[in-house]
């Protein structure tokens, strides 16, 4: 018996070491995360200079054209904040359409454009339509509806008619303009005369 009594107490020892191992993981992998949530600060995670990103239709043809001196993604609100940007739509049977901003914000998954600080959006002239210029200090473009409005004053030039207001909304499929509080419009008399034209053409029989 007193030959086996050391094998015995260090086996013993043997299993207090183990026991003891085992309790001291278990009481830090309880107390510690081992995998943390990872800190939502606005904190940019990818950048980018003179970036250009293009979107195409169903047929491979350009939709949407984005570009801007510099391009920040920051997770927390999974968004792209752009400097100097420029939005071009090309979307089939509507006219070009082309906004411009001191700075913009691309989120929604890309189904939202905001420009800030001198917002600018054109649509160019073509055989059927005449120049529409809207500017504002903040400019929100949905690309995939193709609509354009704000919330804030701005100034509407179609043709030679002048329209401030504050809030509007422009559909350019529906070629659709609606100013939700006007306070001055001044319509040119060759808008006038085409007005006057059209409208008589559609109460004819």
């Amino acid at each position: 018996m007193r030959d086996r009594m050391p094998s015995l107490v260090a086996v013993l020892l043997l299993v207090l070491l183990v026991l003891g191992t085992w309790w001291a993981s278990d009481y830090t992998l309880r107390s510690i995360q081992v995998d943390p949530p990872a800190r939502m600060t606005h904190e940019r995670d990818s950048w980018s200079d003179h970036f250009v990103m293009v979107r195409t239709g169903p047929k491979g043809y350009a939709i949407n054209r984005l570009e801007g001196s510099s391009m920040d993604h920051f997770p927390d609100t999974d968004s792209y904040e752009v400097k100097t940007p420029r939005a071009v739509a090309y979307q089939q049977g509507s006219p070009i359409t082309v906004g411009t901003a001191d700075r913009g914000t691309l989120d929604h998954h890309g189904d939202r454009i905001v420009l800030n600080g001198n917002a600018h959006v054109k649509r160019l002239p073509d055989a059927e339509h005449q120049l529409l210029d809207v500017r504002s200090e903040q400019l929100i473009i949905e690309p995939n509806e193709d609509v354009v409005h704000t919330d804030q004053p701005a100034v509407v030039l179609r043709g030679r008619s002048v329209l401030r207001g504050r809030g509007m909304r422009y559909d350019n499929r529906t070629r659709q303009l609606t100013v939700f509080s006007s306070s001055d419009m001044k319509i040119s008399g060759e808008d006038q005369a085409a007005r006057n034209a059209s409208s008589k053409k559609t109460s004819q029989p």
